[in-house]
């Protein structure tokens, strides 16, 4: 498999459950037990993905993942927190993490997760090099490149991945769960709000007015649908 994953966690008791689950599936792990030393070894190192505690000395995992991707480094984050609070995870997901997982967990649990993430991670890096417009905006796949009115779009990978989705289904209304299901490459059972967060995010950067948007429309009790703005 040749797949490298960082664990940013201070916990050795997590810190060794998780490398015991991802090195008996296959994968390369490497350790940083404090937000400091995880934001140094993302500087040196490739990963092909990194397990982020929320919690941690130093620089804690909101303010890592802000970094990370301020420096323009998209490599896949999976969140780990200790708090079942929304806030947490919602707060996660707009600094640019691609999922989260709830302490405690259980290692099939986060392997599936990661595996589901790499999975869409491989997906991506094979689209076609085409490219997709709709109003003023244009965006370009392969190159995870987008313009609006011209200018350079400032996307995470998640939100750029079902921005892509939502225009080659362009007119389509997509519920909540099958975008769930193609973007994030598995089923969050009863969990939807992290599709509606990656879509108000979106919104902020593409309407004008979010409160009456022209781009993405949400089609009440199912999902949403992009379509050309009028």
């Amino acid at each position: 498999m040749d797949r490298s994953i960082l664990i940013i966690e201070d916990e050795p008791a997590i810190v060794t459950l998780i490398k015991f689950n991802l090195e008996k599936e296959g994968y390369k792990t490497d350790v940083a037990y404090d937000g400091e030393e995880g934001i140094e070894k993302l500087g040196e190192n490739t990963y092909d993905l990194v397990v982020l505690d929320l919690m941690l000395p130093k620089v804690n995992g909101i303010d890592v993942c802000k970094r990370v991707r301020q420096e323009e480094n998209f490599t896949p984050i999976l969140m780990l927190t200790a708090k079942d609070n929304e806030y947490d995870k919602v707060h996660g997901l707009e600094m640019g993490a691609d999922d989260y997982l709830t302490k405690p967990f259980s290692p099939k649990e986060l392997v599936a997760r990661i595996q589901a993430i790499l999975r869409r991670t491989e997906r991506h890096q094979v689209y076609e090099d085409e490219t997709l417009k709709v109003g003023d905006l244009v965006i370009a796949p392969k190159k995870f490149e987008a313009d609006f009115k011209g200018e350079y779009l400032e996307l995470t990978r998640k939100e750029f991945e079902l921005l892509v989705y939502l225009i080659q289904h362009k007119g389509q209304i997509l519920s909540r769960e099958q975008l769930l299901s193609a973007v994030w490459g598995y089923d969050f059972v009863g969990d939807t709000r992290i599709v509606d967060v990656q879509v108000s995010n979106i919104r902020e950067k593409i309407e004008e007015d979010t409160r009456k948007p022209r781009y993405i429309k949400t089609v009440r009790g199912f999902g949403y649908k992009l379509e050309e703005p009028k």
